[in-house]
């Protein structure tokens, strides 16, 4: 979604820029109002660029010379995003900024089979330990089991919301690359609030339980639901070493 900003640029790996056609989409704070989304597939080693118009447009250059100057600056196959980015600071950036300016670089690449799993899990509360078994093993193959507690505990609570709360099938899929990210599939598209529950509440303290112990946590629709997602660090490896 654009979210009321000029079409993100997609810089395939030979350097060729194409700028998506995408729905515009009311800009971020005007109320609950809803995004139309599109799905692209993009090629491994693609750079998805997002940016204001604050980058393009200024007032002795208009918005298509400035798409013209951007297209330039990232016609160049195999630079880094942060290499990307500085082009185009380079070449767009106006030594006096009438407006806000943002700029981002997404790089796709594939992560290995391996380094994924994921679960089908029935509407029935009983079907949480089970997956939390098949979780606790799975992060002692990856050599993660310093995490396993408080993975488990997020994934409950996740779950057991979804079963609450939703209907239809609810899906289980962890990631390991270079932090841990839980996610819980389930078909409704109603996002959950963080509340804090007061001393005689029986519940309400799952979400807060998860904050405090995600690094982020966040919601993503799909055209079929939402995905709850979480976010963890990987401990060190257990020669001390940061994990790549």
């Amino acid at each position: 979604a654009r979210a009321g900003h000029p079409p993100p640029a997609l810089v395939r790996p030979d350097g060729s820029v194409e700028f998506l056609d995408l729905p515009a989409g009311p800009p971020l704070g005007l109320g609950g109002l809803p995004f139309e989304t599109s799905e692209l597939d993009l090629p491994e080693g693609s750079h998805l660029v997002l940016y204001t118009d604050g980058l393009i447009e200024k007032r002795d250059r208009d918005i298509d010379t400035g798409l013209e100057m951007l297209r330039d600056a990232l016609s160049h196959p195999g630079r880094t995003p942060e290499d990307a980015c500085t082009a185009v600071l380079d070449a767009l950036l106006p030594d006096r900024p009438s407006d806000d300016i943002a700029l981002i670089v997404a790089r796709t690449r594939v992560l290995e089979s391996g380094l994924t799993a994921d679960w089908e899990v029935a509407c029935d509360p009983s079907q949480v330990a089970a997956v939390r078994a098949a979780v606790a093993q799975k992060l002692a193959e990856w050599d993660l089991g310093d995490v396993a507690f408080t993975t488990e505990l997020i994934l409950s609570e996740l779950i057991t919301n979804a079963i609450r709360y939703a209907t239809g099938p609810i899906r289980v899929r962890l990631l390991c690359d270079r932090s841990l990210i839980c996610e819980v599939f389930d078909t409704s598209s109603t996002s959950p609030h963080l509340r804090y529950a007061g001393t005689t509440d029986e519940g309400g303290r799952g979400l807060f339980l998860v904050s405090q112990f995600a690094d982020r946590w966040g919601t993503r629709y799909t055209s079929d639901g939402k995905v709850i997602w979480t976010e963890q660090a990987l401990p060190p490896s257990k020669n001390g070493k940061p994990r790549s």
